[in-house]
């Protein structure tokens, strides 16, 4: 059995049913790719439920042990570096608030059964470690402008 991920053609799932599904034996997911759209991916409901199972199980786990464990938010930050090697250029306030955030909303998203708000903050915070990076791109975005433009309008108004 391969670990990886096969890829074809949108149009050969649908021209080569049998053919194409055949190939979830050998993969545990099925790249499909659109001309005419977002590529997708096709697995098995089994597989997909085994997935879920494994990442709810992993953030429970962290979650738990962030709440519990005496030293467990320090083991955090000294592992994040591993994981994001971006938040080396976070302040120590703000790497900290990543972890808490992390962990809070991985629970939180965990409950729903939707990763997309863990993906967004992580995206949101490694843009904050790009700025950091940048001495110069900090200094134009930190700086007074002595300015006050007004209001920000409603988004929700903006066409």
């Amino acid at each position: 059995m391969g670990t990886e991920n096969a890829a074809v053609n949108f149009s050969e799932l649908v021209n080569k049913n049998k053919q194409t599904l055949a190939r979830l034996q050998e993969s545990p997911k099925l790249l499909l790719h659109r001309r005419d759209g977002e590529d997708l991916v096709l697995t098995t409901a089994a597989r997909a439920e085994q997935d879920q199972t494994v990442v709810s199980a992993a953030t429970r786990m962290l979650a738990a042990m962030a709440r519990r464990e005496p030293g467990s938010m320090e083991l955090l930050l000294d592992i994040l570096p591993d994981a994001f090697p971006w938040v080396r250029f976070l302040p120590e306030p703000d790497l900290h608030a990543f972890a808490v955030e992390l962990v809070d909303t991985m629970r939180a998203a965990d409950s729903l059964g939707n990763s997309a708000s863990v993906a967004q903050l992580i995206i949101a915070w490694q843009h904050t470690a790009e700025i950091y990076s940048d001495p110069e791109l900090l200094a134009a975005l930190t700086r007074d402008h002595g300015e006050d433009y007004g209001p920000v309008p409603d988004p929700r108004d903006v066409a």
